[in-house]
């Protein structure tokens, strides 16, 4: 079969002025002409950023993709994009997705590369990466950064969940804000990203199960000298998958979704995963609706014994074997014959896996955890839809019904919540609204909201908690995310007050206020939503056009892609 022609000659291989332009002045770093022009050129999309500091080592491990670039005779080329540091970034990292999501499409599509390696590893560079060469479309293959070590505190293993659980004992005196400057060096002791199954850890292994990236590479840990080598191997086959013309459209069908969903379940994956699981989906034009999440979910119970939802850490998957042996285990409800980046199927790739600990990656004949690692909720509060992670939750709150305690912003949570005249008890559900997509802008990771103090005291660890905004990967309880419509938009969740009874009941997948609709409607027309924070510039721009969040939260103008053809051509 006679091989696609090369994308990068439009710009090197041209006569005249144009071409004299394009090669001259590749040739002013000292590279002579037969290096680009003819190779395949592969760009090196590249999150690196001290301002990221997950990604910080992501120059080194570089250099490692074009050692393999160079070795299977293509030509990288490094470029910077936006980097989305989840840790540093006001008011929140998700606010950005988007617009990261941007640069990187326009990136690959407006310069001479025929294959992309995607350099990604804190929590929204992997979606922002992905959803953007969705939109062009063309050879990509992608390289997580690997989890941070395993912290170790006072001979304890500790990572980012552990973050939740010592704001609670400094609100309540049991740990000093000064102990906690030697816990977080004893936490954060090694390049890389969370340490536990966090949404950064949950989107290498969507990657993975995807079959976006070579096997193995969720688990390896930043600092383990394999990280590189699965880096320079990723180089090498990112040359052959230009000469094979294996494309994101190849990789990405219906069947390597509903892998990637059923893998999340089983190891209690980020409740994030949804949101930028649709997102990409949106940009690659497969469908996938917020309902088809649980059909794939239910029924499959946890067997990566992973924190936040279990005990051990991500350097421990790897250990016992990584990723592959969970897929192993999932062998008989995975599409088999899903192709791969290495062009061999998702079976192939797991085929000679094997558990060296049981006790981090069971079975689902003899799973860690009944519990399912995702949940969709529908009802009368979430019109669209709502999340909740089962395998993080409390089983004495599945079903539950107490009175609203609402705020309605986070200052009106972050002003009440501690106060001592605040009528709350351990049966209360805490509603926390506008900080959806459009309200805070942005959806930020605050649905965990905080037990208030008075309950802590008592020794309350969980209680029903209901958002529109989402929640960290690393965070824990019984959380009800993610709200459909948003108050934002005006939904039935925009009128709920204090008192109103709500109940949840997971088993059945509900979430019900004892509403009629005669008072939510007398309720919407008194309705006033608060004033947008934004008037200009992007920010605006993200208010006017993201869409809720059983869409993805995309920009209603990204969904879908333009391909790889530049439609215009100056010189």
């Amino acid at each position: 079969m006679d091989q696609k022609p090369l994308r990068s000659r439009a710009w090197f291989g041209r006569k005249g002025k144009d071409g004299f332009i394009y090669r001259a002045w590749m040739k002013n770093q000292g590279i002579p002409d037969h290096e680009f022009n003819g190779k395949p050129v592969i760009g090196i999309c590249n999150t690196w950023s001290e301002l990221t500091p997950c990604n910080a080592h992501f120059r080194e491990l570089a250099e490692s993709v074009k050692r393999g670039i160079l070795e299977a005779g293509g030509f990288p080329v490094e470029f910077p994009v936006m980097s989305l540091g989840e840790t540093l970034m006001k008011p929140t990292a998700m606010l950005y997705r988007n617009l990261a999501s941007m640069d990187v499409e326009e990136s690959i599509r407006a310069n001479p590369i025929d294959g992309v390696v995607l350099l990604c590893g804190c929590d929204k560079t992997t979606p922002s990466l992905v959803m953007g060469a969705c939109s062009v479309n063309i050879p990509t293959i992608v390289v997580s950064g690997g989890p941070m070590l395993t912290g170790n505190h006072r001979g304890s293993s500790i990572g980012t969940s552990d973050v939740w659980r010592y704001h609670d004992d400094v609100r309540v005196g049991k740990v000093l804000e000064e102990e906690l400057v030697t816990i977080e060096a004893a936490m954060c002791r090694s390049r890389g990203h969370c340490a536990v199954m966090g949404t950064a850890s949950s989107m290498a292994c969507m990657v993975e199960a995807l079959g976006l990236s070579l096997p193995g590479n969720a688990a390896i840990p930043a600092a383990d000298s394999r990280r590189k080598v699965l880096a320079q191997l990723s180089g090498s086959r990112i040359v052959e998958m230009v000469k094979e013309d294996l494309k994101l459209s190849d990789i990405l069908k219906r069947e390597a979704f509903e892998n990637a969903i059923r893998v999340n379940a089983a190891i209690g994956g980020s409740t994030n995963f949804v949101i930028h699981l649709l997102a990409i989906a949106g940009r690659i034009g497969v469908p996938l609706e917020l309902k088809d999440f649980d059909p794939l979910s239910a029924g499959i119970p946890l067997i990566a014994n992973l924190q936040p939802s279990g005990q051990y850490f991500m350097e421990d998957l790897f250990y016992a074997g990584g990723l592959p042996v969970v897929l192993k285990a999932l062998d008989h409800l995975l599409h088999r014959d899903s192709i791969t980046v290495n062009g061999k199927t998702i079976a192939e790739n797991y085929a000679n896996a094997e558990s060296y600990n049981k006790d981090v990656i069971s079975t689902t004949d003899a799973p860690f955890s009944t519990a399912t690692g995702l949940a969709i909720l529908t009802g009368n509060l979430c019109e669209n839809g709502a999340v909740i992670k089962p395998s993080a939750a409390s089983a004495h709150l599945m079903q539950h019904t107490g009175k609203a305690v609402v705020f309605e912003d986070i200052e009106d949570f972050k002003t009440r919540i501690d106060t001592p005249e605040l009528d709350v008890d351990e049966n209360s559900v805490l509603v926390l609204k506008n900080v959806g997509p459009k309200g805070y802008p942005g959806m930020p990771e605050v649905g965990n909201m905080g037990i208030p103090i008075k309950l802590l005291e008592k020794g309350v660890k969980d209680m029903v908690r209901i958002s529109d905004g989402r929640m960290s990967g690393t965070g824990f309880g019984t959380v009800v995310l993610h709200v459909s419509p948003e108050a934002a938009a005006g939904g039935n969740f925009a009128v709920i007050k204090t008192g109103d009874l709500i109940t949840l009941d997971v088993p059945n997948r509900t979430l019900n206020v004892d509403l009629t609709e005669d008072e939510f409607a007398r309720r919407k027309q008194q309705y006033e939503p608060l004033s947008p924070v934004a008037n200009r510039g992007y920010v605006k721009l993200y208010i006017d056009h993201v869409q809720q969040a059983h869409l993805g939260a995309d920009m209603d103008f990204l969904t879908g892609g333009s391909g790889s053809e530049v439609v215009r051509d100056s010189h």
